[in-house]
């Protein structure tokens, strides 16, 4: 396993990340502990999970995966053998998060978030500590560059620099000890660095955007920002949610399958998406390569990925999955795979 530099930290991730978001409904936890046990036995180090999920979001269900992961701490006692990533959620209109009220990136509600977090994972502090989202009204899933357009402010927006003025005081209480960002834009991002060098609080390490085959806006500015100012990208979706194994071409609706049980993928059923799905799938074939290990590794090989985190409802697709870090994208390959960007580029954003 390739370990790489989280922001400026001394911290090192493993290249693969675990994410976990599938704990809690498509996961039992005696799964979660089987998925965790071979993770790190195979080198993995690096867990990403949130205060939100499971995912989808239900207050049933809220929280699950934090306390399944934190019985699995507690059983093996190795709490100093993973750096964990959690998050709070942000600016929600659910209300459920809140004790009947809705989510804002302010001092009380991520001081209420923090305290929930430690205690369903059973640990003293975290590692890296998530914004799910900025408080901004921004633009989301769906959102093309080619016909941006940007929302509204929204009237109570939270600063930036109260949100990391919060955050600064959970670190000095030794509750996190480094601060990402996630679904977060350059603009954003950069804003989080300009208050940390202004001493208004930690410097961000990491930003968690989608990043695939399907969807690489994040080469147009933010993999500028990653470069130049070390905040890492933890790129999630790596696989399209599924969509780029080829298991949902042509309107397939695989039992068990993540869209075939909640219905979530509009994002990746946009024009243009199967049938550069269909492209890359060829190019897999041709090489006799597993397609899933193909979109795996191209965006664990990108400079700009710090981690990339990776999901699976059953151990053989885990194992494939993390099998990917042995797939070298070879010139021949990444030129195939530009020459369909280029036909079709960032069909799902």
């Amino acid at each position: 396993m390739e370990y790489r530099s989280l922001g400026r930290t001394d911290i090192k991730v493993s290249a693969i990340c675990l994410g976990t978001m599938t704990y809690g409904q498509q996961n039992t936890e005696a799964e979660g502990h089987e998925q965790l046990d071979y993770a790190l036995d195979q080198g993995i180090n690096f867990l990403d999970t949130a205060e939100l999920y499971s995912i989808p979001p239900r207050a049933e269900t809220q929280g699950s995966t934090e306390r399944i992961i934190g019985t699995w701490l507690k059983a093996r006692g190795n709490r100093d053998k993973v750096i964990i990533a959690s998050k709070v959620v942000g600016r929600t209109a659910q209300e459920w998060f809140r004790g009947g009220r809705p989510s804002k990136l302010v001092r009380d509600d991520i001081r209420h978030a923090i305290e929930g977090n430690l205690k369903r994972l059973q640990t003293d502090y975290i590692d890296v500590y998530q914004l799910h989202w900025p408080d901004r009204t921004v633009t989301q899933w769906g959102s093309n560059p080619t016909v941006y357009r940007l929302p509204a402010p929204a009237a109570d927006e939270v600063p930036i620099e109260e949100t990391l003025a919060a955050l600064d005081e959970l670190v000095k209480e030794g509750k996190i000890r480094h601060v990402g960002l996630s679904n977060e834009s350059a603009w954003g991002t950069m804003r989080f660095l300009s208050a940390a060098e202004a001493g208004e609080g930690p410097r961000v390490v990491s930003i968690q955007n989608a990043y695939n085959l399907l969807n690489r806006t994040y080469e147009v500015n933010l993999a500028e920002v990653t470069m130049r100012e070390q905040v890492g990208l933890l790129a999630y979706s790596p696989l399209a949610q599924g969509y780029l194994s080829g298991k949902y071409q042509k309107g397939a609706r695989p039992e068990g399958a993540r869209t075939t049980l909640f219905k979530r993928g509009d994002r990746y059923e946009t024009p243009g998406a199967e049938e550069a799905i269909e492209a890359y799938l060829t190019i897999a074939r041709e090489a006799g390569i597993d397609p899933s290990q193909l979109a795996l590794a191209f965006v664990t090989s990108r400079p700009f990925v710090t981690s990339n985190i990776i999901g699976a409802t059953t151990m053989t697709q885990l194992k494939a999955d993390i099998a990917s870090q042995e797939l070298v994208i070879t010139p021949e390959l990444e030129a195939k795979i530009d020459a369909v960007h280029q036909w079709r580029g960032n069909p799902c954003p």
